[in-house]
Parts: structure tokens; C-alpha cells; sequence
């Protein structure tokens, strides 16, 4: 599983091998990647995946990179985009920067070349550096504390501010045991005085609204507490 904090690539190329070096490349590096063979998986990807930033191949079968692009800044998508491809003509690498690209390499290509350009994309789309992600992910839930939207297997998912702040509180801390005590300081900033049942009605609402699919992932350990894991052998 990746680093919850972890920045999000995807990686479109038709080209099997390229793929599997890039992603494997940007694992071992520290990045979250999920790949695409093709435009259409693309698009479907910018909306579940939803990736930090986009590694493009322009020739593809059906819809080319430029294509995918336009797509993608129509549909309201910003996230940083680099070019990766065999045509190095000035007019192509024209028609990718101005149609909304960020950055453009050739092939053939260094991995640390390709490693470069994506740290320097990250810096610029950031302000000078890479800030930690706003989102936490914890197998197919996820939140982005900046616009208070939570998903769970891709689809939204409406949650109260309370049930919000408490599904992050256990995402901040996955796979630690949580006393009701620590919860309702933290959620609801008092200490513990005889008020269990209110963190009890509200981890049901949340198994309810995110903990829905097997394996279960929010568990109970009776006068302990609550820990959000994955259970062994899952």
C-alpha cells in the first residue's frame, strides 16, 4: 500500500515496456502511480485517481496525447502535465505547451531526466517547493482536507462536519488503537467524562457512509477502542 502522504502520478503510454519502467522507477522513488494505456483509461483515471500530475505519451492509438489533454482542461482539470514522446519537432512541442502542457520530453530519455522535470513541475505547481498532499488515502477511502470531500471506491460520499473530522482523525492514524477518550478530545475536545455513547453513534455513522465493502476497516476492540486497519489476510 502506498504512503498515505505520497505524491499521485499516472503514467500514460501505449508502450508496455516504457510503462513498466517508468512506473516501477517512480515507486522505487517514492511516488504513488497508477498507469494507462490508452486516453480513454486516462480520463477515467484523472477522475478516481485523481493524480497530482500526468505523464503523457502523444502517440497513441484512438486519442492522442493532445487530444487527452484538451479533454482534461475542459473538463476542468488542472493538474500539472508533462509530455513524453518520440516527436521532437518544434511545431509539436508548440501545439503540447500551448494546448496546456506544463513540460516537454523526447524519446529516448534518462530516468533522471524524467525524475527532474517531474520534481521541478511538482516545485513550480506548488509555490517553490512540494507541500504535503492535502488528501489521505487508506485502501479505497479517501479525504482531501482542503475541500472537505471524502470518496469511498471513487464515489463521493456526504459526510457531516463531525463524521468528517473524525474519519480523519482515524485516517491520520491508521492502524493505531484510538481510546474513546483520545477521540473525543480530539474530535470534540473535552476530556473523557462518561459520554462514550456519542463516539459510539458516530463510528457507526461512519461504518454506515465509508465502511460499507469487505474487508471491514474500522474495528472495535472492546474496552480499548477503535483502530482503522485492514484485517491480516485480507
Amino acid at each position: 500500500m502506498a504512503d498515505p502522504g505520497a505524491v499521485r502520478l499516472l503514467v500514460v503510454d501505449d508502450e508496455p515496456d516504457i510503462v513498466e519502467l517508468l512506473s516501477a522507477s517512480l515507486r522505487f522513488a517514492g511516488y504513488d502511480v497508477s498507469t494507462a494505456a490508452n486516453g480513454k483509461e486516462a480520463l477515467d483515471l484523472a477522475k478516481t485517481f485523481r493524480p497530482d500530475r500526468v505523464q503523457l505519451d502523444v502517440m497513441m492509438p484512438g486519442m492522442d496525447g493532445f487530444s487527452v489533454l484538451t479533454r482534461l482542461r475542459g473538463e476542468g482539470h488542472r493538474v500539472p502535465v508533462l509530455f513524453l514522446t518520440a516527436r521532437d519537432a518544434t511545431e509539436d512541442k508548440v501545439r503540447g505547451l500551448t494546448t496546456g502542457a506544463d513540460d516537454y520530453v523526447t524519446k529516448p530519455f534518462s530516468l533522471s531526466e524524467v525524475l527532474a522535470r517531474i520534481g521541478a513541475i511538482l516545485r513550480r505547481s506548488n509555490g517553490g517547493e512540494v507541500a504535503p498532499s492535502s488528501r489521505l488515502t487508506f485502501a479505497d477511502i479517501e479525504l482531501d482536507d482542503d475541500t472537505h470531500e471524502v470518496w469511498k471506491a471513487g464515489k463521493p460520499v456526504s459526510l457531516s462536519p463531525t463524521e468528517f473530522k473524525l474519519l480523519r482523525y482515524f485516517m491520520s492514524n491508521p492502524r493505531r488503537v484510538l481510546s474513546k477518550a483520545q477521540i473525543l478530545d480530539h474530535v470534540w475536545n473535552y476530556d473523557f467524562a462518561g459520554e462514550a455513547n456519542v463516539v459510539e453513534a458516530y463510528v457507526s455513522y461512519l461504518r454506515r457512509k465509508v465502511d460499507t465493502t469487505e474487508p471491514r476497516l474500522l474495528h472495535t476492540l472492546r474496552g480499548v477502542g477503535y483502530v482503522l486497519r485492514v484485517p491480516s489476510g485480507s
